[in-house]
Formats: C-alpha cells, structure tokens, sequence
C-alpha cells in the first residue's frame, strides 16, 4: 500500500474514543489530523455521550452521532451506521478508538483507506495498520493517539521525541451551556462575584481512584471557611451517592449537582467556577481542556500517563511503592489515598486560589 498522501483525501471520516478523559486526550492529535488534511473536510464519528466535549471544536467540520442504545443498537444498527457512512463518500478513515468494531463498520461502509492501530484482531480489516512503539508506553496517552499518525508516516517524527511537543487540548463550551450552567448554579446558591469551588469526589473506573469523601467534606469545609466560598458537587448519576455522604459533613451545605448536568452544561459549570477539586477521572480532563485551575488528586494511576494537559493543574499524591497499579479496586489497605492528607489538599488548592481573579459571574 502507497503512503498516505494527504493531497489526495478530501472527505476523512475519524472514529473517536469513547470516553470523556479519552475524548481530550485524543484532542492533539485531532488537531493535527486537521493540520495534515488541511483543505478536507472532516467529520468526527463519536458516542452521543461524548459529543458536546467537541461542540466548540475547529478542528472537526461535522460531530456524527454514533447512536449505540437508539437507531445504531445491535447488529442491524450497525449495519445502519455502516450504510450511513457509505452514503458520505468517505475516502479515508482514521481510528482512534481501538474496537474490532470500529474497523469492521469502516470495511462495511467500504471507506477504501482505513488507518488504525494493529490490535484486537482487525489488521485484515485496515488497508493501513500501525503498530505501537514501545515507547508511547511511557509517555503521556495523549501520544498514543498521535502515534497513529506518526505509524502512517504523516508525522516524520515521533511526537514523543520532540522537546516540549504541544499536547494542545483546549476546547470551549457553547453559549447555550454556559447560561444554563449559569442558571443552575444561582438556583444552588451562588452569588455573583463569589469564589466557586467544584468538587468532583467521583471516578468511573472504580474506587481506587477515589480519595475518602470525609477528607474532600474537610477540604471544603476548610475552603469554606477561608474564602467564603460556594461549593458544588459535580460528577455522574452513579456519584450522587459519595455527594450526598459528603453533603452531609458540610456545612454550610454545598449545592449538589450531581449527576443534574448533561455534559455540556458540566462544561459550563467548571467554566463558571473559580476551582476544581478532582479524582483523575472525565472532569478533570474537561478542566483542563478548558483552562479551569484544578487540584487533580491521584492515587492507582499515574500522573505521567493521563495527567492534565494544562499548566493550571496542581497534581497531589502520596508516593507508595505499589503505584501505579492501575487496578479498579484495592487488594490491600489503600495506602495510596489514606496517606494523601487533608493539609495536603488544601495547600494546593489554596496555592491555586491566592491571587486569582476568577469569580462567579452570575
């Protein structure tokens, strides 16, 4: 198979990852797919809960909804998909997600170029598969999704060798959002020109990524205190849970908007917010993505990996010899997180709000 020239591709089609933390991950090399093809026109296939991290994007022409529990369930919806896609004329199709299926919904549509890295056992159905360097195993994961394009030989370099290469991944959020995030958190209580304070206590993966809920009712109650400041509880309908244990130990009490946001309106609450205090979880990549200071805490997985691309993020961890471990759950006694302190917290959050400016705009 010849080289990609990117000359000769006009309408590129780019498979998108699932997740929140992945979406902005992937975010720099989008923006090179954008620099490479900079005469196509391309469009972003995502699922629908991810769509609205890229709803301010110029890198993307067009967000395509991969409906997966609507008109795209099963195998007939697949189906469906596929002959969709078909229908555009796509020439070429980048994948960023790392499904067999993302490769067989392409080679159904009959996309005649299709790039991807080879894994689970979709190299028969890439006209253009990579391998993955070794390498981009120990550098952040941002660099995993650029190494598609440096595997296809669009990069000359590899991106992880270049000295302060930018892991740009700044996105916005719609006015829409904004206003309503706006309005969701004066009915919670915020004041204009108050300091907002977002706590995010949750994390997909599982529990050892989450610090003890008692410690993040300290840290506010301490935040509180000091500042006079408006505490608001972010985070996924599974989490309300942890914010109402934490809700509890507060007082004044915080404003819970927990699992109330679509992920637009998240954006525009971590916008509108002065600070975010987080698990490595979804919404402290969108904090990054979207110039929030945060405290990001972390405790099975590594910084090195999926930390912030933002230099307003202050990392706190406990060093153990056991992390990274990457595990869900942990088989032992947590010391990861129980030795990750209160104090600790609330000196990087208070190094990040001394001299700030940001305010409520109500």
């Amino acid at each position: 198979m010849n080289p990609i020239d990117p000359k000769h591709y006009s309408k590129i089609l780019i498979r998108g990852t699932n997740w929140v933390g992945d979406a902005v991950m992937s975010i720099p090399a989008l923006r090179e797919i954008r620099r490479i093809f900079g005469h196509a026109r391309i469009s972003l296939l995502v699922r629908s809960w991810v769509k609205d991290v890229y709803a301010k994007a110029e890198f993307v022409d067009r967000v395509l909804e991969f409906d997966n529990y609507g008109r795209h369930a099963g195998w007939s919806g697949r189906r469906r998909l596929a002959d969709e896609l078909q229908s555009e004329g796509f020439e070429l199709a980048i994948l960023l997600q790392n499904a067999f299926e993302a490769a067989l919904i392409t080679w159904r549509a009959r996309i005649p170029r299709r790039l991807g890295y080879a894994r689970d056992a979709r190299s028969l159905l890439l006209t253009d598969a990579c391998r993955i360097e070794p390498e981009v195993r120990k550098v952040h994961q941002a660099f995993y999704y650029l190494g598609i394009l440096y595997g296809a030989r669009l990069l000359p370099t590899p991106p992880w060798e270049v000295t302060d290469y930018p892991l740009s991944a700044r996105i916005g959020v719609t006015e829409t959002d904004r206003d309503s995030a706006r309005a969701m958190m004066r009915a919670g209580g915020a004041k204009h020109g108050q300091l907002v304070i977002a706590l995010n206590p949750g994390a997909s993966y599982g529990g050892a990524k989450r610090w003890l809920t008692d410690r993040y009712a300290v840290v506010a109650n301490e935040l509180t205190r000091r500042y006079e400041a408006h505490v608001i509880l972010v985070g996924a309908a599974a989490e309300s849970g942890l914010a109402h244990e934490i809700a509890r130990q507060m007082s004044p009490p915080p404003a819970i908007l927990t699992g109330k946001t679509t992920l637009g309106q998240l954006m525009g609450v971590l916008v509108l917010s002065s600070l975010l205090v987080t698990n490595d979880s979804g919404p402290m990549h969108l904090a990054a993505a979207l110039d929030v200071p945060q405290v990001a805490i972390f405790g099975s997985t590594s910084e090195t990996a999926t930390g912030p691309l933002s230099d307003r993020a202050e990392i706190v961890k406990h060093p153990v010899d056991c992390n990274p471990c990457f595990l869900r759950e942990c088989p032992i006694d947590f010391r990861c997180m129980t030795g990750l302190t209160t104090d600790m917290v609330v000196l990087a959050a208070v190094k990040k709000l001394e001299g700030s400016d940001r305010r409520f705009e109500g």
